[in-house]
């Protein structure tokens, strides 16, 4: 499987038009992942390369459809599925099928399945804009949005991951 470098990752958000914002946010996604990736023993590169690339679609809409449509852009790119996956499943803790036909999204399940993937969405909901955030934050944020069940999943899925990088998440230094 081929998995573009940062700078390729980078240079596909120039040139797709995603704002200077939106690639900060994603360079603090990838460091917050790749951090986690490394002490939960997964594909770092893949977890690079998905995490620079998740916003891709916020080249096209800020809505809760950037993850749909920025599948499509990486599928058209041709990148591997693998990215493809961590770019569709990326928003919150996971959307089910039930919860995107409220949502208004195509009828699908956007859970994160793979650790990869997982990964990727947790660094997203532990960052706020270019800024990095613990989980109570993450989901006091949540719960005085009235996203409380979305509350509860960030939570489970911190846990998860923590559990398997052998430490609270909120406690990983990120390499400057």
């Amino acid at each position: 499987m081929y998995i573009p470098s940062p700078e390729e990752c980078i240079n596909l958000l120039k040139k797709t038009g995603c704002s200077e914002e939106v690639i900060k946010h994603s360079l603090l996604v990838r460091d917050i992942a790749v951090e986690i990736a490394k002490r939960a023993n997964a594909n770092v590169k893949l977890v690079e390369a998905g995490a620079l690339l998740h916003d891709i679609g916020r080249s096209k809409t800020h809505g809760i459809m950037h993850g749909v449509e920025g599948a499509k852009i990486a599928k058209r790119l041709g990148l591997p599925k693998e990215i493809v996956d961590i770019i569709e499943h990326h928003l919150g803790a996971g959307i089910s099928l039930e919860e995107a036909k409220k949502l208004g999204l195509p009828p699908k399940d956007y859970t994160p399945k793979t650790l990869e993937e997982k990964i990727v969405a947790h660094a997203d909901n532990l960052t706020e804009g270019s800024m990095k955030q613990t989980i109570k934050e993450a989901i006091e944020k949540e719960i005085k949005r009235g996203r409380v069940e979305l509350a509860k999943k960030m939570l489970k899925l911190h846990e998860e991951l923590s559990g398997y990088c052998g430490t609270d998440i909120d406690n990983i230094e990120l390499k400057q």
